[in-house]
């Protein structure tokens, strides 16, 4: 008997530690009898996978790293498949007294007062990228903002430890939304900005360029870029963790990007 084949994924560690892809995988796999060998590390990871060939097909939350990706002839087509939103997390008493302000305005007050520390993923991922794109929007060079101080703490972790490490610091962070619902029970940091057209944050699957890399199994990409987009897993996707978490961790956005 064959071996079952097996495609590889790279995944956001976002997608990875809120449990979707544990949720969605086994579904896969028994609709197309494969085995889905997922790798969870942040979008800058995930791409150089990609680049690679190390894997068939990433799923990531970069737009202008996925459009840079796909131009330079890595991938095939983005295909945006859910999207929910950033938050700046901080301890409860808000004592830089950014509440209220835009996510611009926060990181300057943050910035200028220096009153509490600041956790960055600092790892080149999507939420990385998303932090110093605010930043940039607030007027300062990142690399200004990383030698500001000690208030500025890199962790080079994924979400899930960086949420831990600035609840244990009682610091300022930027978080996904569905990372951040999924840990909740573990912090002592509360949702202080949610609000500003800069926190989008939306997920898109791209196939990996079998014209750049000849043994990536493209067809089996596109057969999981289809389950993900799906009519009934689009369903799936906006249900998950509703029931335990009291609201939505991801919306499904197939064939509708939010702008």
């Amino acid at each position: 008997m064959p071996p079952q084949p097996r495609l590889r994924v790279a995944t956001t560690t976002s997608l990875y530690d809120t449990g979707l892809w544990g949720y969605l995988e086994p579904m896969f796999e028994q609709k197309y009898n494969v085995e889905l060998d997922v790798m969870y590390a942040g979008t800058g990871k995930a791409l150089e996978y990609g680049i690679r060939g190390d894997v068939d097909v990433i799923t990531v939350h970069s737009k202008a790293r996925e459009e840079e990706f796909i131009a330079e002839g890595y991938g095939v087509e983005r295909v945006p498949f859910a999207y929910n939103y950033f938050l700046i997390l901080g301890p409860p008493a808000d004592p830089a007294g950014i509440k209220g302000l835009s996510p611009e305005e926060a990181l300057q007050r943050l910035m200028d007062s220096a009153k509490a520390s600041f956790v960055s993923r600092g790892d080149d991922s999507g939420t990385h990228a998303k932090e110093k794109k605010i930043w940039q929007a607030a007027g300062y060079a990142y690399e200004a903002v990383r030698k500001a101080g000690s208030w500025y703490i890199e962790a080079g972790s994924g979400m899930g430890p960086t949420l831990m490490m600035a609840s244990e610091k009682q610091a300022y962070t930027l978080t996904d939304m569905g990372t951040y619902l999924a840990y909740k029970g573990k912090l002592e940091l509360v949702p202080i900005v949610d609000k500003g057209d800069i926190l989008l944050n939306v997920y898109s699957a791209i196939a990996v360029n079998p014209a750049a890399n000849p043994k990536t199994k493209v067809d089996m990409a596109h057969n999981l870029i289809a389950f993900l987009t799906s009519p009934q897993i689009q369903e799936l996707i906006g249900s998950y963790g509703v029931e335990e978490y009291g609201r939505q961790l991801f919306t499904p956005c197939a064939g509708a990007e939010p702008k």
